[in-house]
């Protein structure tokens, strides 16, 4: 058996009205919110990024490398991996979880001993890196050659 539709009247459309209107409005706020959400971290990504890489700047001109490097995402890894003497293709090892933690502190060690620092200076790069990759970067000490002795060939041309 069919159901015949009534018609709309007026007393429907004040009754119906503003609970779509709220449910409109609610909708259109989550959404400006989660927009505005993603926009802030955005910029506070970046932000970050180009915090790091200044301080990344500063390692790079003691080390003679060119300091565009320190802006290039993954690149800029492998130079430093390349500053503190450790072979390329521990880039690889950054991919695998947990062993890249373990590679990062090896690389921080690298880093800290080319520069002259000692193991302390190790533990603050693994605990407050930017603070002291600054201090790496901007102190009086020399860059003194990766941890083998011999400075390690550069990997692109400048």
């Amino acid at each position: 058996m069919r159901r015949s539709l009534k018609p709309v009247t007026a007393d429907v459309i004040c009754r119906y009205c503003p609970r779509m209107i709220t449910t409109l409005a609610t909708e259109v706020a989550n959404t400006t919110a989660a927009a505005g959400a993603s926009a802030g971290a955005l910029v506070g990504g970046l932000i970050g990024y180009l915090i790091l890489a200044f301080a990344l700047v500063g390692v790079f001109k003691k080390a003679d490398e060119p300091v565009w490097q320190a802006f290039v995402p993954i690149w800029n890894y492998i130079v430093l991996i390349k500053i503190s003497g450790k072979p390329i293709w521990w880039i690889v090892l950054f991919l695998i979880p947990i062993v890249n933690i373990v590679i990062m502190v090896l690389v921080f060690h690298g880093l800290s001993t080319s520069f002259g620092h000692g193991a302390g200076f190790t533990v603050g790069l693994v605990f407050l890196s930017i603070i002291f990759l600054y201090i790496l970067g901007y102190d009086s000490k020399p860059y003194q050659g990766a941890a083998a002795g011999d400075r390690v060939a550069g990997y692109a041309i400048a």
